[in-house]
């Protein structure tokens, strides 16, 4: 697929010669090597707060950071904390153990959904102390299955899984697994750790001030296409449209998508001096395309509701990003799969929406009533904080050699 798909290119270049390019780059280190494992940038929001607070009570240790998808490698390579970035190898016996052989880990920590036979088959072997961080079980899982033997042999591989819920304590009760803690979610240490950051985004701000504004977070065409009908409905709303995908094309459609108003994109002003004309023209217009990566989370605190895309497609982005700010979030129809949708959900803090009469009526109800919009943002601020400490609780339980 590398001639006719960029990521299946990145995925394919970024493991030619990967082995052997590891062997060298650690080649006469004696330090003691942590690593993690993540799937992708989201899984790498949950490491995060790990990753620097060992940095702080760890300083002789180094961490080797590895990402299975293009998007996690490319955004994090030349992450600070981490003191070598890779791609995973993929997952054969002979990578595995030529791989751990090359980082010889004195531990190793997977994130949420990281289940590599072959890599923890080498591990276990070697007795090398393997955690899994943030995890969470359904009961649809093939671990659950009378067909999941197999699978359930990979679990004995963890010395210890931090799991988010009592229900996925439970589910792994129920199949003999009892190597659990329930520690919750690090992305709640991570997304108050932004807000204690308080970075301000002055584009942002000077097109939001004043403005009853919906941010729109990691939105895809499904998303994009309910919001312009709903904007279409409504005067003096700003929208602030931070979609997903920012490839040229992608910036194009969505601007075709509102060409009957004022659309400015964030990259040509961020390294504007803004005065008194780029305020005005700040001011004039309606929409702001967020077209550039890494931002987000610091961009949702001038949101006065929040919608946060991908719920009709494979599952909703982070919401923790924009609730943390004690904003209200509205998401599609495929959020089961996370425990923080479901809970605010039902606490009344977040809004599932499926269709567009759906979305005008939730819209309508937190962007015209103001006391509707505190009510529901304080509930979704409270959660964020009422869910701290995974980080602090996980620490206190892994074994790293001195």
């Amino acid at each position: 697929m590398s001639p006719f798909n960029s990521k299946a290119k990145l995925f394919y270049n970024g493991r030619r010669d990967l082995i052997q390019n590891i062997k060298d780059r650690l080649t006469g280190n004696s330090a003691k090597i942590i690593w993690v494992h993540c799937s992708s940038v989201g899984e790498f929001e949950q490491a995060r707060p790990l990753i620097e607070r060992l940095r702080e009570l760890r300083p002789e240790l180094k961490v080797l950071l590895t990402f299975f998808s293009p998007s996690g490698y490319e955004l994090r390579k030349n992450y600070q904390h981490a003191d070598w970035v890779f791609y995973l190898p993929m997952d054969t016996s002979s990578n595995a153990k030529a791989f751990v052989e090359a980082v010889n880990p004195t531990a190793v920590v997977f994130i949420k959904y990281e289940f590599w036979y072959n890599y923890l088959k080498e591990l276990k072997k070697r007795e090398i102390p393997t955690y899994i961080i943030s995890a969470i079980f359904r009961k649809d899982q093939m671990f659950f299955r009378w067909y999941g033997s197999f699978f359930r042999k990979m679990l004995s591989a963890y010395h210890l899984m931090f799991v988010q819920d009592e229900n996925s304590l439970n589910l792994l009760k129920s199949i003999g697994v009892n190597n659990t803690v329930i520690c919750g979610d690090t992305r709640f240490d991570r997304v108050h750790e932004i807000t204690s950051n308080n970075v301000q985004i002055e584009v942002v701000e000077k097109f939001s001030e004043g403005f009853t504004t919906l941010i729109a977070g990691s939105s895809w065409e499904p998303d994009e296409k309910l919001i312009a009908d709903y904007f279409e409905s409504v005067q003096n709303l700003k929208l602030v449209l931070a979609p997903h995908e920012v490839s040229p094309d992608n910036i194009k459609r969505i601007e075709a998508l509102f060409s009957n108003y004022k659309v400015v994109r964030y990259s040509h002003l961020k390294d504007v001096k803004i005065d008194a004309r780029l305020e005005a023209r700040l001011r004039e217009a309606r929409i702001l395309i967020i077209d550039t990566i890494g931002i987000l989370s610091s961009v949702y605190r001038y949101a006065s509701v929040a919608y946060v895309g991908g719920g009709f497609g494979v599952g909703i982005h982070n919401i923790l990003e924009a609730a943390t700010y004690g904003v209200p979030v509205v998401f599609g129809p495929k959020f089961q799969k996370f425990k923080e949708a479901r809970d605010l959900v039902d606490c009344k803090g977040a809004f599932s929406i499926k269709t567009q009469l759906e979305l005008n009526k939730v819209l309508d109800d937190l962007l015209i009533n103001e006391e509707n919009r505190k009510t529901a943002g304080a509930i979704c601020g409270s959660y964020v904080k009422d869910n701290l400490g995974a980080t602090s609780k996980i620490l206190s339980h892994l074994k790293i050699d001195s």
